[in-house]
Formats: structure tokens, sequence, C-alpha cells
């Protein structure tokens, strides 16, 4: 079973990645909905959330881990690598790599929370692939919230992402990562407003695009995951607006079982 958490309903985007890219594989999901966001939580924080929710997920029956939080990925996913011996993955490297594969003038945006942005792992790792690479990253703190409330296509919310990427624009990028997964809920709007020429690159179909790569590498490694099309939704809080989103992001009906991490 592959196991995904992340700290709301953004990891939504990884699930239907994951349902497109590797159909028919069992899945089970944690959103940490009592405590998001983890992006204005403290580093120590975010690793023991992200702990807890590893576990959880291991508890119940998964056999990798996708941690589908780029704050989390950000600042946890080296103490998880140490503690855990299954396959894990996180959404900020392969965005990293297939940004520079697309980028032709290697002038990179990255949007993203607090966390993420100020821990800086964007332009490391573009950097250590690419030194001549111009990286310019800019904190998108409203975003979130507005998608988490199902803001989607409310005229602020427009308004809000055209301020946000105002400076990249004025950049002039070629190429822009959606350092969160709750961002490829407005993709629409932030390719209209960042302009038709920059390259979108979503951080959950890159993520999805690196475990088939991992099994296509790795014969016999999915051996180890049962393939009945099964998918579980745990949250650690319900509410009625995860559910309409969660319903509107992976165009079915979503059972929500709420569980005390």
């Amino acid at each position: 079973m592959i196991g995904i958490f992340d700290s709301g309903l953004g990891g939504l985007t990884v699930v239907r990645s994951i349902m497109k890219h590797l159909a028919g594989y069992d899945i089970i999901y944690f959103g940490d909905t009592a405590r998001t966001p983890y992006g204005t939580k403290s580093r120590e924080t975010v690793i023991r959330y992200a702990h807890q929710n590893t576990e959880f997920l291991l508890d119940n029956g998964a056999n990798i881990i996708i941690i589908a939080c780029n704050t989390a990925s950000s600042v946890a996913t080296d103490s998880i690598l140490e503690k855990y011996n299954v396959p894990i993955f996180e959404v900020i490297s392969p965005a990293v790599e297939l940004s520079l594969k697309m980028s032709k003038k290697y002038r990179i945006g990255v949007i993203g929370t607090r966390a993420t942005i100020k821990s800086g792992i964007y332009e490391k790792k573009i950097k250590d692939q690419n030194a001549e690479a111009k990286v310019y990253s800019y904190p998108c703190p409203l975003l979130v919230p507005l998608v988490e409330e199902g803001w989607l296509a409310k005229p602020e919310t427009r308004m809000i992402v055209k301020k946000y990427l105002l400076p990249l624009k004025t950049r002039q990028i070629d190429t822009l990562i959606l350092g969160c997964t709750h961002y490829p809920l407005l993709k629409k709007i932030i390719q209209q407003k960042i302009g038709k020429r920059v390259t979108i690159i979503d951080s959950s179909i890159a993520v999805a695009g690196k475990v088939k790569e991992y099994f296509e590498n790795n014969p016999g490694a999915d051996k180890i995951l049962t393939r009945n099309g099964k998918t579980r939704f745990f949250v650690s809080d319900v509410t009625e607006q995860f559910e309409k989103i969660a319903k509107s992001t992976l165009y079915q009906n979503v059972q929500l079982e709420h569980v005390k991490i």
C-alpha cells in the first residue's frame, strides 16, 4: 500500500497523480487537518508531526511513504530516512529535477510556505545540479488558507495570487515551481497571472513520475504493494470543507475516517 501524508488537503493532488500514473495501487492517505498549516510551525514541531504521520501510515499497512507536504519534505526528510527502512519519497527533489529539465534560460521561480522558502531547500538542490541557475523564491502564506477555505475561484484569490507573483514576473522567470501541494488547485489562476510563457512545475505530478520510475528501475519492488484499487482517507479533524474539496480534487466521493494522532 502506498502511504501519503500532508498537513491538510493539498496532498490530495499527489493522490490524484498517483491514481493517474500508478493506476490500481492501494493508497492510504493521512491529512493532518487538526494541525494544519505546517508552514507556520517550528522545524522541531514539523519533524515531530512528520514522524507521527509516518508511523501512523506504516502501522496501517503502508509499504512506502510519500511526504506530500513541502514543508515537511524540506525539514524532516533526512530524519525520516534515517529512522524508517522503507522507500521514502518527498516532493521537492522530483520538482527540482523536472524544473531543470524544462527550463531553457535557467531562471527559476519558487513559491511556497514561509517555512519552505526560509529553508532554502529549493535553491540548494537546484544550485547543486546547476550552479549557473538563477533561483528566485517568494513565500505565499495566504494561499494555503485560501485553498483550505475553498476559495479557488474568488476574485480575492486572483488578486492575492497576482500580487504574490508580481516580483517573479519582474525577474523574467521561465519556469515556476509550485512549492506546495495545495498550489496545483490554483494552477489555472497561477498560469494566467504569471503568463503562458512560463512553465509551471507541479510537484504532485513530478513525485508520481519519480515513484513510477522507481518501480521501473527496481523490478519486483512493487510486489510488496497490493493492487486492489482501494483508497482510505484519514484526517485528524473532519470538516465539511475537506470533504467538498476532496470530492472536486479526486472526481469521486471520498469517505473520511477520523483519527487522533
